[in-house]
């Protein structure tokens, strides 16, 4: 089982460490277009094999894409931050060039891959795969779901004042502050709806922290988060490599599901070794429809930005 993480930035090298410290791959390597970048991040990391009780083998390169040759999985984290003065147009361009780019190199080496999405916008970049790749569908995941849903479960244990391995939750719909939709209706304690602990006020806490999880962590860390996202990454690799049809919520082409077509959204789904074996659809309350279609109306906003 051979792994590659395009991007060898804080959120790559989170998600190769967390997957080789699993010990359920043989290699991983780490892709960078900045000069001995990747090779610098998998020599620290490998440095801690022994000590962290790993033998799964990182390799970095710069560039060359021939060392990703026979991946199972890739996942690309690559792309740049919105900055001051640039408009949602300009990011989108310049992240979805580089989206493309990589993926065009990564089914050059490795046409039966299975691509797990990460760069943002993270919806809209797993519709741009679908639509340049040339792979099925089932080959292709966007990473938000599975982040959103700890994030999810996090303010809920914190709420409930419970340890988080009582909690169950999940987040679906888009992957940004607007367009994510907690599913505080399906969550419980233990097998416990949460609104029986819950009163209104603390409900709709939960809900507001959680969709602005990623925002409230770039605010106190002056950049985007690393652990979680890498954390969530490794979940979802693992799946795919043990094959062990996890349901996890994860941006998927839908084609009806939902009453949504031609669009990436986050929706649970049973992933194992092909991918996404199945996507599961679950019964939604008329609020959560309505939240459901407005988060679907405003990626198709940003979709439209793509040009490829």
């Amino acid at each position: 089982m051979k792994v590659t993480v395009v991007g060898a930035g804080a959120v790559g090298a989170s998600c190769a460490e967390y997957i080789a410290m699993k010990n359920f791959c043989s290699e991983v390597v780490l892709v960078d277009i900045k000069e001995g970048f990747a090779e610098g991040k998998a020599m620290d990391l490998m440095q801690t094999a022994s000590l962290n009780g790993f033998d799964t083998k990182i390799t970095g390169t710069t560039g060359d894409y021939s060392k990703t040759a026979g991946s199972h999985v890739a996942v690309i984290t690559s792309g740049i931050p919105r900055k001051p003065g640039m408009t949602r147009e300009e990011l989108i361009g310049i992240n979805a060039g580089i989206v493309k780019d990589v993926t065009e190199n990564l089914v050059k080496h490795s046409p039966e891959v299975i691509i797990i999405v990460v760069s943002n916008p993270m919806d809209t970049m797993a519709y741009l795969v679908h639509k340049t790749s040339g792979l099925p569908k089932h080959k292709i995941i966007g990473m938000g779901g599975a982040l959103d849903s700890a994030r999810f479960k996090y303010r809920l244990a914190e709420a409930l004042e419970a340890p988080i391995s009582d909690v169950d939750g999940m987040v679906i719909a888009a992957h940004s502050d607007t367009g994510m939709l907690p599913l505080l209706s399906k969550a419980t304690r233990n097998g416990v709806p949460v609104t029986e602990f819950l009163d209104d006020e603390k409900q709709k806490y939960v809900i507001e922290e959680t969709k602005v999880g990623g925002a409230t962590l770039t605010k106190l860390l002056g950049t985007s988060a690393w652990y979680a996202p890498g954390a969530a990454v490794s979940v979802m690799v693992q799946a795919i490599a043990c094959d062990q049809k996890k349901m996890i919520p994860c941006s998927l082409m839908l084609e009806g599901e939902y009453g949504q077509n031609d669009i990436c959204l986050g929706v649970p789904a049973i992933i194992g070794k092909n991918g996404v074996e199945k996507i599961v659809n679950i019964t939604l309350t008329a609020e959560e429809q309505l939240k459901f279609a407005e988060a679907a109306q405003a990626v198709r906003e940003v979709n439209g930005d793509l040009k490829f």
